[in-house]
């Protein structure tokens, strides 16, 4: 787990929400705007590498530019203090991957679930925002309700 400090600009961090392996997640405060945010930060071994922070910044303008109700909204890209990171809409909810850990998906649910992936791909392939095997901003939340 990395160690970052108890703010990043003005987004207070309120607790971790999870690791992969571009980075760990963080529900944080908007201070300016009031509003719940998920704060992505990037490792230092990553992060330090000139050609990955080019790539990151490119590929966050790219993001930023997606208007879908499927894509997660990437709203801000950050670094203080050597560390980098993206402020991103954050979603209450399941992740697709756990709630396919606890059984199969009805039908009914799994059709729609795939409509909406493929419906968000559709649109960041239009805006040229994915190539394949790159899959990073699409809302892996289960809607619950």
């Amino acid at each position: 787990m990395a160690l970052i400090p108890a703010r990043l600009g003005p987004y207070e961090i309120v607790s971790r929400v999870g690791a992969g392996g571009m980075g760990e997640v963080y529900k944080a405060t908007d201070t300016r705007l009031g509003r719940t945010v998920a704060i992505k930060v990037l490792p230092a071994h990553v992060a330090g590498d000139p050609a990955f922070r080019a790539r990151f910044e490119r590929e966050a303008k790219a993001i930023s530019s997606l208007n879908h109700p499927h894509i997660c909204t990437l709203h801000d890209i950050g670094h203080q203090e050597g560390t980098d990171f993206l402020v991103m809409e954050y979603l209450e909810g399941e992740t697709l991957s756990n709630r396919l850990a606890r059984g199969p998906l009805p039908l009914a649910q799994a059709l729609q679930t795939g409509i909406e992936i493929a419906d968000a791909l559709d649109k960041a392939h239009r805006r040229d925002t994915i190539r394949a095997g790159r899959l990073k901003t699409l809302r892996e939340t289960v809607a619950s309700s």
